[in-house]
């Protein structure tokens, strides 16, 4: 899928990292018309060995771009192979009326002093400006990620456009929240036909009215004085039934000696307590507890209330400077140096506990026998039975990386993935395709699963400050 800046049908030349990025991106163009340079295909065959994301990909294009060829000749290659997609995939796309074009000849034109053609992004600039003028009456539009390479063709007068299809939205700021505030008149005009009971302790509500059908499930409803929070447990047509949250800011309801500071961290609370929600995500800014909340109720839940068997958190592995190469040790041992947050909360976690140095020493021990630190890269084909599962820097996954993990959960897993989108540090990632975007949006709708943005930094007062001004 394109932006359509230029109306009718186009002839699309694509970059390699767009076929990096997405194997299924050939057959994503409906109507238009794509070209495939033989500097993309040269560049994917240096990329299709390793264990990456990205070789994988590539190989998947390659097995693509073989199937597509296995009945062609030479005469269909040249007028163009139709674009339909393989069996393995074709429920996933529409009929496309597009086709595919190889480079058969040698096409770069001569390009600006100053840029070299032996380059690839010269080479496929050049290649881009050959097909305009070979083609005079046909719209050319270059496809990259590569947001110089599309500084560079627009300099030389070549359209240029980002590959949008992997964007879930086109604004962030379009992404659920999972909390909403009730207007003022809310009660006035809903509390006509309410209806309201206890069951085993929790107070429940059934609300009847307009603003009922835009509610989604496990949804905080709140009024503005905040007298009145409350949890969407599910929807009936045109009613739905709510419960009010459980109170997680006092005293006498705290986890792991962990009380919320303000109401984002509150509805965080109950969703991560509530074991009829098997999937959370927390999204908020560096400071806002995201990472304490998570690990302090997995601990209570583990340890207090046995309904999970062992704490796994994982990461991906993205530095935030230069990398400092090669770490020894187990696979545990190696991950160690990129849990710093793990270790860190931990450190204020077992604060709380009583008895001492020997009674923070017994329980670091008995922690550390039961979370496990896993790495990304060895969770393909595993099942995780009565897990409770920590993805942390989730927003560095990309949609098809939080698909392989997600599907890793077996019965009595609960995942919960934490993150910033406004701190990603995966080449080509943006924050509407990021993979944690991509599970918010696609998850908002499951009764058992449950999203929070907390809206607030309760670190301190220097890193809130750092956070909003920096």
């Amino acid at each position: 899928m394109i932006r359509r800046e230029i109306s009718g049908k186009r002839l699309l030349v694509l970059d390699t990292n767009v076929l990096m990025h997405d194997p299924t991106a050939i057959f994503r163009f409906q109507e238009h018309d794509v070209f495939l340079p033989m500097v993309v295909l040269e560049e994917l065959d240096r990329g299709k060995k390793g264990l990456t994301e990205v070789a994988r990909n590539v190989r998947q294009v390659s097995r693509f771009l073989d199937e597509l060829m296995s009945r062609a000749g030479a005469a269909d290659i040249a007028k163009g192979l139709p674009l339909a997609a393989p069996a393995s995939v074709s429920a996933e796309f529409p009929q496309t009326q597009g086709r595919l074009f190889f480079q058969t000849r040698n096409l770069v034109a001569a390009l600006p002093s100053g840029l070299p053609g032996t380059t690839p992004d010269n080479n496929l600039l050049g290649t881009a400006i050959a097909l305009q003028q070979d083609h005079p009456d046909t719209a050319i539009t270059l496809i990259s990620k590569d947001i110089n390479l599309r500084i560079k063709a627009h300099v030389l007068g070549i359209h240029a456009e980002d590959y949008f299809n992997d964007q879930v939205l086109d604004d962030v700021d379009l992404l659920y929240r999972g909390a909403s505030e009730l207007p003022e008149d809310f009660w006035d005009r809903h509390s006509k036909d309410m209806e309201s009971w206890k069951e085993d302790g929790r107070t429940f509500y059934r609300i009847t009215g307009p603003d009922v059908q835009q509610w989604l499930p496990n949804l905080f409803i709140f009024t503005p004085s905040g007298d009145f929070n409350a949890r969407v447990c599910r929807l009936e047509d045109e009613r739905a039934v709510v419960e009010l949250a459980e109170d997680y800011s006092q005293p006498r309801r705290t986890v792991w000696g962990i009380s919320a500071r303000n109401r984002e961290q509150n509805y965080a609370l109950n969703l991560l307590m509530n074991p009829d929600i098997d999937f959370v995500t927390l999204l908020g800014m560096a400071g806002t507890g995201k990472t304490l909340l998570t690990l302090a109720a997995g601990l209570v839940q583990t340890l207090e209330e046995s309904r999970y068997q062992e704490i796994i958190m994982t990461r991906v592995t993205v530095p935030l400077g230069e990398d400092i190469g090669f770490l020894p040790g187990t696979e545990e041992e190696k991950m160690t140096p990129w849990m710093g947050a793990l270790m860190d909360n931990l450190e204020v976690l077992t604060q709380t506990e009583s008895g001492g140095a020997w009674g923070r020493a017994a329980t670091n021990d008995l922690l550390h026998n039961r979370i496990k630190i896993r790495s990304l890269n060895f969770m393909r084909g595993r099942t995780f039975l009565n897990k409770y599962i920590i993805v942390d820097e989730a927003q560095n996954l990309t949609a098809k990386q939080m698909k392989a993990l997600v599907t890793r959960a077996g019965p009595g897993t609960k995942v919960v993935c934490l993150g910033n989108v406004a701190q990603i540090d995966t080449p080509y990632l943006t924050e509407t395709s990021s993979g944690l975007t991509y599970v918010v949006d696609h998850f908002k709708e499951w009764e058992h699963s449950g999203h929070i943005t907390l809206q607030r930094g309760e670190r301190s007062r220097l890193a809130d400050y750092a956070s909003q001004k920096l």
